[in-house]
């Protein structure tokens, strides 16, 4: 009888101390891979460092972008990576050295597997050196040949066999891509927990990229790159407009607490107004809701108003509004954010919801209007700080708008 209970506390002894050891997560640097189309590997490096509180915090790396993850929950040999602002979730089970599950967002019912190794630096890697150089300026057609082909600008540094840069579109950029030039091959990604972005090209003679965009696991498109250092998208001020018969731009949407919300209230009269069309869904939006809290924290006498219409891809509107508070309590954001659809983002609503415009092409897509309550200015997209110089260009130019429309 004595054998047996000893035998019992032992066997208890042993089952706990083996789940005590689950809950060992490595510190330091992880490679997370996540599976995309044609069997690729969509890579990006991640830094989990454990608090004094046993609780852990991460940082996702992409080129010179740094993201603060600090919504990390461990349960037994399970864990939940919660990535800041976007509803974006990495949900796997994992031993001190490995991680397997899937980056999930609920709203589209999109399910993309992936793996995480502990002790990896590297984000891509090759035994190949780099025979060919991508630096420069890359004209782009992106779905060449067919009715969705669009323009893009790519614009890279490379030093050695790595390489850093983005696509620019008329509708924005494809945010900080991050890569390896091997051979005569290229592979570029970035993950932010709303977008995964993997772009892979062969180099032919040094002038021209021939590859493949994947973007998740749910999209891919080939495009095609040629060496243009003189050229240009067209200007994204052009793009979108007021319809004829319309002299006004107006709206009425409701905030988080039910109430209507229009341009016409007393609130916006005789100021100039920004108006944002966003979604809390969309990295772009995500560069320029913080530039815009940014100017509004440092022209605190400022006469412009500021407000955004959200766009909302969550299936409720309870879920919209949580999806809004969450963005204006991680960022700052002090303006109204008006809650305008939620359940499909898809830019023809936007465009029924906003009939003065000719289109909606982009999030964000925004409009400046001056005391008379005219649009003065409508800018298609937004030139983030992956941009570089066109980002700069950008704040230095609404720095000038904002000075005339508070200056007339």
């Amino acid at each position: 009888m004595k054998r047996l209970i000893c035998g019992v506390i032992v066997l208890f002894c042993f089952l706990g101390c083996k789940k005590d050891n689950t809950n060992i997560l490595n510190e330091g640097n992880w490679l997370v891979e996540l599976s995309v189309l044609d069997n690729q590997k969509l890579p990006f490096n991640l830094k989990l460092e454990k608090n004094f509180d046993g609780t852990y915090e991460g940082k996702v790396y992409n080129a010179d972008e740094i993201i603060v993850v600090d919504e990390i929950n461990v349960y037994g040999d399970s864990i939940l990576i919660q990535m800041p602002v976007f509803e974006g979730y990495l949900k796997g089970e994992f031993s001190k050295d490995f991680i397997k599950g899937d980056f999930i967002k609920e709203s589209l019912n999109r399910i993309v597997p992936f793996t995480a190794t502990h002790g990896i630096e590297k984000r891509f890697t090759s035994n190949k050196t780099a025979s060919e150089l991508i630096s420069g300026v890359w004209e782009t057609n992106f779905s060449p040949g067919t009715p969705e082909e669009y323009l893009g600008k790519g614009i890279f540094v490379q030093n050695g066999n790595k390489v850093t840069g983005t696509f620019r579109t008329t509708t924005g950029d494809y945010r900080y891509l991050d890569g390896l030039v091997y051979g005569d091959s290229v592979k570029l990604s970035a993950f932010d927990g709303a977008h995964a972005f993997l772009f892979t090209a062969k180099i032919v003679n040094d002038s021209t990229l021939n590859g493949m965009f994947y973007s998740g696991n749910h999209f891919k498109e080939p495009f095609v790159a040629k060496r243009n250092e003189v050229f240009e998208l067209p200007n994204e001020d052009s793009l979108t407009f007021l319809k004829k018969g319309y002299e006004t731009f107006n709206f009425s949407f409701p905030n988080d607490e039910g109430q209507m919300i229009a341009l016409s209230d007393n609130e916006f009269q005789n100021k100039p107004v920004v108006v944002q069309v966003m979604g809390t869904w969309c990295p772009n939006c995500l560069d320029e809701t913080k530039f815009l809290v940014s100017y509004l924290k440092e022209n605190k006498n400022t006469e412009l108003k500021v407000v955004a219409l959200a766009f909302e891809y969550a299936k409720t509107e309870e879920e919209a509004y949580k999806s809004i508070k969450r963005l204006k309590d991680r960022i700052g954001v002090e303006y109204p954010i008006l809650l305008a659809q939620y359940g499909d983002a898809d830019k023809d609503i936007a465009q029924k919801k906003l009939p003065m415009l000719n289109h909606v092409l982009s999030y964000p897509t925004t409009i400046f209007i001056d005391k008379k309550g005219l649009v003065r200015k409508i800018k298609t997209g937004f030139n983030g700080p992956a941009t570089g110089d066109k980002f700069l260009e950008f704040k230095k130019e609404f720095n000038s708008i904002v000075e005339t429309l508070e200056n007339e």
